[in-house]
């Protein structure tokens, strides 16, 4: 009996440690767009994007209340949002 404890608790203490490249030691995602957003936001309201690639390629902008939405990279007022959120970024930084 004794020798089936110590072979369950090496398997035991085996699967806890995380193995380097392993997915537990990639970062998680907490927050993934599945559908997108087709209307135009305010940009006086967004204060933060994030590009994202899985499941769909999208721009995932942060508002000043801190919901997230989810919007399509290809339209023309995404780039122009961007732009400015990167431009108010770097006045803060100076």
């Amino acid at each position: 009996m004794a020798k089936y404890q110590y072979s369950i608790d090496c398997l035991c203490h085996l699967s806890i440690l995380p193995l380097p490249g392993s997915a537990g030691s990639q970062p998680m995602r907490r927050f993934s767009c599945v559908r997108l957003s087709t209307r135009q936001l305010n940009i006086r309201n967004l204060v933060s994007y994030e590009k994202q690639q899985v499941p769909v390629d999208a721009i995932v902008f942060i508002t000043t209340k801190g919901i997230k939405i989810c919007v399509n990279s290809n339209q023309k007022w995404v780039q122009t949002a961007m732009t400015r959120i990167d431009q108010k970024r770097a006045i803060k930084g100076k």
